[in-house]
């Protein structure tokens, strides 16, 4: 009988260590299954080859925050993960816990530091834009009145582009640019990413950090706005993922005025669910959420009238 040799387990780097310690859990997640090289499909087939059944699906939900893991249910799936990621024993474990869920009337408390985990990788790419600092916090100078996202999936259930519309309001005279901040979807790489721009600005500098799969890039205005002048402008996001997407969010850290997001299906795909939400931060369950109906043309819209800080999106459940 021939047994097969177990590889001693990879050294942990300095960034899963911290990931594992300070979570949240879809970070964690993430930065494991980065670290071990594994596309989900293949931590999947692990998985089913330990009598543990997660879904392909379930694992993205999970890595982006888009669903929890329920424990005690899911414990022996956090144990066969942590196994297969070759991480420390309970190390995911830890990170689930009990949850409460937050009251709709509650309010973030602290800095931007609650939503470090999702910016670190981009405020290290706007460092090499060197663009006025009050540019670089939140478009500091620019009020964003309203924002209008179209997501076009395609027949094999993939993101194939996003359209931005937005409008801003000058918060005094001079602002010229809008820097645009975005983390690609499970399976996609920013690398290929193209950007197209319409009315209202052109495409300035791009940068990309492909270990975080985070793009950076400036869109320039054709003119310095004075102050309180309004300014519309339209781009779109294009790439060709493997993945069938999981939903999309918007991360807001600032209050904003309206949010429209839409995502609009191929007759040859629809959904079997589409539910809207907003949580104060990525590892928190919904302070708000609602079904979906996908309506004539295969669209369905998630609006939401004023914005606070957190992330925006739909959730989408394929089977």
């Amino acid at each position: 009988m021939s047994t097969e040799s177990t590889p001693p387990p990879p050294e942990l780097d300095a960034t899963l260590v911290e990931a594992l310690r300070y979570g949240p859990f879809p970070r964690a997640l993430r930065t494991a299954i980065a670290h071990r090289g594994l596309s989900l499909a293949r931590l999947g087939a692990h998985l089913d080859r330990m009598g543990v059944h997660v879904g392909q699906s379930t694992l993205s939900y999970w890595q982006r925050g888009l669903r929890h893991p329920e424990v005690p249910r899911a414990l022996s799936a956090l144990r066969a993960l942590e196994r297969v990621l070759t991480l420390p024993p309970d190390s995911l474990v830890v990170l689930v816990g009990p949850r409460t869920r937050p009251a709709p009337d509650r309010q973030p408390v602290g800095s931007f530091g609650e939503f470090g985990s999702l910016w670190s990788a981009s405020d290290a790419l706007l460092s090499e834009l060197d663009v006025p600092q009050e540019s670089i916090v939140c478009n500091g100078e620019l009020r964003m009145l309203s924002v209008h996202d179209m997501i076009t999936i395609d027949q094999h259930r993939c993101q194939r582009a996003s359209t931005t519309r937005m409008v801003v309001q000058a918060n005094n005279a001079g602002p010229d640019r809008y820097i645009a901040m975005f983390h690609a979807d499970d399976g996609s790489s920013v690398e290929t990413y193209v950007v197209r721009t319409a009315e209202g600005c052109r495409t300035g500098r791009i940068r990309r950090h492909l270990e975080s799969s985070t793009m950076v890039l400036e869109l320039l205005f054709d003119r310095r706005l004075t102050e309180g002048e309004r300014h519309v402008f339209c781009f779109s996001l294009h790439n060709e993922p493997a993945r069938p997407t999981p939903g999309t969010n918007r991360t807001f850290r600032e209050p904003s005025g309206e949010y429209l997001l839409q995502m609009a299906f191929h007759r040859k795909a629809m959904p079997a669910r589409c539910t809207s939400y907003f949580r104060l931060r990525e590892d928190t369950e919904p302070t708000q959420s609602e079904d979906l109906v996908c309506g004539i043309g295969g669209v369905a819209s998630a609006y939401f009238s004023r914005v606070g800080r957190g992330l925006a999106g739909i959730a989408v459940d394929w089977d």
